[in-house]
């Protein structure tokens, strides 16, 4: 079971990564919204620091030579769930995570503001792994039933709030399968 504390924003069986990239919601603004994105650090490899140093800003650049690309972005998510079913949490659910920048759903723009993202660690052409489907499936039915915002939360794909821009989680992302998840797990 996937306990969450309203008041804090934080899950209690995540591991805690403290990341300084985030800030307080606007006022009177709360999640209404779940985005997934997905994730790997390099791109096509699992495992490792590299997701963490990201997301707090520790990222070497010489580790990898994709990393002189990214390194200086300050970019953070709420909750990644790692391919063997790890959860990470990054930025109180609470707080507002920059994880999905320039952004908008149904006509309001600035998601980050009303949204809380979670990355899967993947590939947009990769089938993700089994238990990230049911984690991230108890992770949202515990998002609806703890945060009264987040009750009837929609959830869509980075790409549907970044069309043209983000194309994550990707084609491999199977959507009907999380739906089916989502009313039989709790």
């Amino acid at each position: 079971m996937i306990e969450i504390d309203p008041a804090t924003g934080v899950l209690a069986s995540a591991r805690q990564v403290a990341s300084p990239n985030c800030d307080d919601r606007p006022d009177g603004c709360e999640p209404d919204l779940i985005v997934v994105h997905g994730i790997s650090l390099p791109p096509g490899e699992f495992g490792g620091p590299w997701i963490d140093c990201f997301f707090t800003n520790c990222l070497d650049a010489e580790a990898h030579d994709y990393f002189p690309e990214i390194c200086h972005l300050q970019v953070s998510t709420h909750l990644l769930i790692r391919r063997d079913g790890e959860i990470v949490q990054y930025v109180p659910l609470t707080r507002r995570a920059w994880h999905a920048g320039e952004s908008c759903y149904h006509g309001r723009h600035r998601c980050n503001d009303f949204s809380v993202g979670i990355e899967l660690e993947g590939l947009d052409d990769l089938p993700y792994d089994d238990q990230q489907y049911e984690v991230l499936a108890r992770v949202i039915n515990a998002l609806r039933s703890a945060m009264p915002s987040l009750a009837g939360a929609p959830v869509v794909g980075h790409s549907d709030i970044s069309p043209g821009r983000k194309t994550d989680p990707g084609p491999a992302f199977d959507w009907d399968r999380l739906h089916g998840l989502l009313d039989a797990v709790s």
